[in-house]
């Protein structure tokens, strides 16, 4: 061989090398770069974590850490808005720790309990409870005499007068009755029945937890119930919004029910209604005139307004609850259109979701967050944390909340709530009477609406109330007595 051939080849092999060894420095160069896109990533999150996250993670009802807390702090107390005690911790001479609730039954799904589990406030707001904001020389002499600090003090926005009032209403019925403000978001009232004594939840916890009781099931915001007439406030809210110009001329002529393909709708006891305008067929029910304005409604449209109107999704509330549920089909027989449109069907909200509704038309289309804690604060009263009212968002607009309001209006003053009219006070809603289902002759009642009164506050109510058939209660008498209350 040559020497030129063997310089040749020497040069090959370290052209090859040279060639080898930047392919290795090339994915030593790569694999450094992920490793330090990783690190910052983790940096990065670390820090959206600690800004944004961690209070949220902290408070988590889940987090069993919190109850560590409870080693060092006495639960703390809660209130209702006017200084009311809903639930206390009492210290024994021993040092035993009893969790009372001086009104029993009376908040038993709002307050909840701190026994065999957590519900309600009692778990939204477990870690709150268990922190102490005491001076810290207290808290250094409690630690130095082996003593637990107390806990700080949550005050809700809740009115006990208002919740007395709406769970004696209720009387022995099953149902809910919600009340909140339109303009902040707080929440008043909430009432769930059946019920239970959260002071002897633990005795009775077989009893309370089995299959055939729903005691724990809070109705008011977890409840699923076809909404009859009530729904027909979304179905008269999509016919304004299709025919924004010519609405005022619609008419129909009732003659208690209403026959398509062999299958009829009946108005409520088969009453003939007679020549009816869009208004008249609103604050009278009519049935059959809400079925015949459901199949002239565009079906993306319809689906788009419910759920511009939040349902099938979560509802802005820290508490558990339920989904709404839209469930038409465009490819659903004329029977059920009609069944939608006039509150049957496969429809179902709970009380809380129609309140809202109700909140956002009495506030200009626009919803505020609803929420249950006004402050929390020290057992010296000095206030920690202060919650202050949000907006969810505008879910319509001020002029189609101004044309729901006229016609809600009128179900009061010439329709099937005027039972409300004429106390001191104006009333805008919507009455309901809702089939259970299909093969049932049971049904609930309904009374969605708002109230106020000048130079006072405004309040947004729902209430179900189940059976009426059986038991004789009609929602618009629940509601007149807590509206009462309010004013």
């Amino acid at each position: 061989m040559s020497l030129f051939s063997k310089q040749d080849n020497q040069e090959k092999d370290s052209t090859k090398k040279v060639k080898k060894s930047k392919g290795r420095n090339h994915e030593y160069v790569v694999v450094m770069y992920l490793f330090l896109a990783i690190f910052v990533g983790i940096i990065l999150y670390y820090i959206y974590f600690m800004a944004f996250q961690r209070d949220t993670f902290i408070n988590n009802p889940y987090n069993s850490l919190q109850n560590l807390f409870g080693e060092h702090v006495v639960r703390g107390e809660i209130t209702d808005c006017d200084g009311n005690v809903l639930a206390k911790t009492k210290v024994g001479e021993n040092g035993q720790e009893t969790r009372v609730y001086p009104y029993e039954n009376l908040f038993a799904h709002v307050v909840g309990f701190s026994t065999n589990g957590k519900s309600g406030l009692e778990n939204v707001e477990n870690f709150e409870l268990l922190r102490s904001h005491e001076f810290f020389l207290e808290q250094f002499a409690d630690q130095m005499n082996d003593e637990k600090s107390q806990g700080d003090r949550v005050v809700t926005t809740l009115d006990l007068s208002i919740q007395q009032t709406a769970y004696n209403a209720l009387g022995s019925c099953d149902g809910a009755v919600y009340v909140m403000e339109p303009q902040t978001g707080k929440i008043l009232a909430m009432v769930s029945k059946p019920d239970f004594n959260p002071n002897t939840i633990e005795e009775d916890w077989e009893s309370v937890s089995g299959e055939e009781s729903t005691a724990l099931f809070n109705r008011a915001t977890q409840g699923q119930y076809a909404p009859g007439s009530v729904f027909k406030m979304v179905t008269l809210l999509e016919y304004y919004r299709e025919h924004p110009l010519d609405y005022m001329n619609y008419s129909y002529q009732c003659e208690g029910g209403i026959t398509v393909e062999d299958q009829t709708i009946h108005c409520a006891g088969n009453k003939a209604h007679g020549q009816e305008d869009l208004k008249q067929s609103f604050a009278n029910s009519c049935n059959a005139s809400f079925s015949n304005i459901g199949l002239q409604l565009d079906y993306q449209k319809y689906k788009a307004l419910t759920d511009s109107l939040l349902f099938n999704k979560d509802l802005p509330i820290d508490f558990i609850s339920s989904q709404s549920r839209f469930a038409l089909k465009e490819s659903d027989n004329d029977f059920m259109v009609m069944s939608t449109a006039m509150g049957q069907g496969k429809t179902l909200v709970s009380p809380l979701h129609m309140a809202l509704l109700a909140s956002a038309i009495s506030n200009d289309g626009v919803l505020m967050r609803p929420y249950l804690v006004d402050h929390t604060e020290n057992a010296d009263g000095i206030v920690v944390r202060t919650q202050k009212p949000s907006q969810y968002g505008s879910i319509m607009s001020k002029e189609e909340a101004d044309f729901l309001e006229e016609y809600m209006l009128e179900v009061v003053n010439t329709g099937t709530a005027t039972a409300l009219g004429r106390d001191g006070y104006d009333v805008a809603g919507k009455t309901g009477t809702a089939q259970v289902s299909d093969t049932s002759d049971t049904t609930n009642s309904w009374f969605v609406g708002y109230a106020t009164k000048e130079d006072q506050r405004t309040v947004a109510i729902a209430v179900v109330v189940e059976r009426n058939n059986e038991n004789g209660v009609s929602a618009v008498n629940v509601a007149k007595q807590v509206l009462d209350s309010c004013f």
